[in-house]
């Protein structure tokens, strides 16, 4: 009777060792297998550089040229623009929506709430996507009358998806589907021919 009992012992502690090592076993398992879904809710490299502010070489940049770059998948424009184009801008103000950028819809940088909506009159940081629908708008830099321009048109930019137009400071003028000016990024200038965009903590 004691020689079966102790073969029951032998048996129950052989048993226990399984479901101990199979426990272990399936725990390292559902470990491993946890990992890579805990990590998939980490940001990803891309996702990371996307939010990243993004550098802008502007020595090549002429009086009356545009450039544009990328920050968080959006086209960013940069217009050095013309004393021409900054005179024409004090003329347009009984014409615009918001002529002060006093709108609140989205946040206006302090050094944007001006006529000129920049830090140096010179240069224009816009982000190039129409405030009505998310179109891009298109350069309209020739002054004069123009298919679907007004006979006065002192330069710009024109949303041809629904006939909103902006001022070289990308304010929108009046009765027009857009409801805003187009948006200034945060913005720096590094050096006298560098910008950084998505970063003005220095500005």
């Amino acid at each position: 009777m004691s020689e079966t009992l102790v073969d029951s012992g032998q048996i129950d502690a052989s048993k226990r060792t399984w479901l101990i090592a199979s426990s272990c076993a399936g725990a390292v398992g559902g470990l491993a297998a946890a990992v890579p879904f805990v990590s998939s809710f980490q940001p990803s490299e891309k996702a990371k550089a996307a939010g990243a502010a993004v550098e802008a070489d502007i020595s090549a940049l002429k009086p009356g040229e545009k450039m544009t770059v990328e920050w968080r998948g959006k086209p960013v424009w940069i217009l050095r623009r013309t004393p021409e184009q900054l005179a024409a801008l004090p003329k347009l103000d009984s014409q615009l929506a918001d002529p002060k950028s006093e709108r609140k819809v989205y946040p206006v940088p302090e050094y944007a709430r001006n006529q000129v909506r920049s830090i140096k009159p010179e240069y224009l940081v816009a982000v190039g996507i129409c405030t009505h629908l998310g179109c891009s708008p298109s350069d309209k830099f020739q002054v004069g009358p123009q298919p679907s321009l007004p006979d006065d048109w002192q330069g710009g930019f024109f949303c041809a998806c629904h006939g909103s137009t902006f001022d070289f400071a990308g304010r929108v003028f009046k009765n027009k589907p857009a409801p805003d000016n187009l948006e200034v990024p945060p913005h720096m200038y590094l050096s006298d021919t560098k910008l950084l965009i998505g970063d003005d903590r220095q500005a």
